[in-house]
């Protein structure tokens, strides 16, 4: 291909992505520099028969007038980074300096806001996101090997979890564990706890939104790899069982090669859906004991009479790091197989 056809090509996708990702991305940035005016106090003294006495209120139109000449506010640098509600490098030093073993290091880490929603954030993404690749395949290939007669059916059942909503099916399973739901009293009858609450307890409320996780994102990767499963070449197969292959040896050797560009594919998709887990959270309602990075800048925009838009920023611009660092090695090996590939 010419080079000229390729721009005219690709300079269409190109405007797009510096619309619509790379210019967000730098507003959030130059946001994340920057942090909140600090109200205008005024102090007034009231005279009276008795004396006088001061009283302090905020100035509302100084105040406005302020945000009005610098609406970005207060220049930071990376202090909103390295403060105590994010990185908090100072707190963490301290810990370290302090602490009297690892376990006692990471119990202080839990303390800081930032790093117990990083804590639920990576433990949600890497149990949620191999177990979802190793279901998905499962299904995909139990359904592939069902008469064909009940396929469609089992195959709508399956992607059930999909279709629903991530905020309606965690407020369903919600009210399925409450004290008085289904789950949540057959659960305490069965361990003999009348007063046993999945809520109330941070392990089970982990446990909770991980099983909800997987439930939620499992048809995805079913759906793909049943569709994978669809283009394994029938020579090779055929070939396989002649040799001998039993069922094991032909899904070990010749299904799952076949199927790596795809579980490769869900992987990446899976790690940056799941590093942004937000809506469980809602769902269930676990601020308390489980927290994420999204619901971090959920809440520094709604979650307080101020909004804190410096935080939030700055915040996002870490997750997108985190992303970003999840999904390198990925993608460095992809890129390297590929070029083994084409012999480059």
């Amino acid at each position: 291909m010419k080079h000229s056809v390729f721009i005219r090509f690709v300079f269409p996708s190109v405007i797009a992505m510096i619309l619509f990702i790379a210019l967000p991305i730098g507003s959030v940035f130059v946001q994340s520099l920057f942090i909140e005016h600090e109200q205008v106090l005024k102090v007034s003294e009231n005279c009276g028969p008795f004396g006088c006495t001061q009283s302090t209120s905020v100035d509302a139109a100084a105040t406005a007038k302020l945000r009005g000449d610098q609406p970005l506010g207060r220049f930071e640098g990376f202090g909103t980074y390295l403060g105590r509600n994010h990185l908090a490098v100072d707190a963490v030093r301290e810990a370290w300096g302090n602490s009297t073993g690892i376990g006692h290091f990471l119990n202080q880490m839990m303390n800081l806001r930032f790093y117990r929603a990083l804590g639920f954030t990576l433990t949600y993404t890497f149990l949620v996101t191999p177990f979802v690749v190793l279901l998905g395949l499962g299904m995909a290939l139990l359904i592939d090997s069902l008469p064909n007669k009940i396929k469609g059916p089992t195959i709508f059942v399956t992607l059930l979890p999909m279709i629903v909503t991530p905020l309606i099916g965690s407020l369903i399973l919600f009210w399925m564990v409450d004290a008085r739901g289904i789950l949540g009293a057959s659960l305490a009858q069965l361990v003999g706890d009348p007063n046993l609450s999945l809520k109330a307890s941070l392990p089970l409320t982990w446990i909770m939104l991980i099983v909800y996780g997987i439930w939620h994102s499992a048809p995805f990767a079913f759906i793909v790899l049943y569709a994978g499963l669809q283009t394994v070449p029938q020579d090779t197969l055929e070939a396989a069982m002649v040799d001998g292959a039993n069922r094991f040896q032909r899904i070990a050797f010749v299904v799952v090669p076949h199927l790596i560009p795809l579980v490769v594919f869900i992987t990446l998709m899976q790690l940056m859906d799941n590093f942004r887990v937000f809506e469980p959270i809602v769902g269930f309602q676990s601020q308390a004991n489980a927290t994420s990075l999204s619901w971090i800048i959920f809440n520094d925009l709604r979650g307080t009479d101020t909004q804190l838009f410096g935080s939030a920023a700055a915040t996002s611009m870490l997750t997108i790091l985190g992303i970003a660092v999840l999904i390198a090695p990925t993608v460095i090996r992809t890129r390297r197989e590929f070029k083994l590939r084409r012999g480059v």
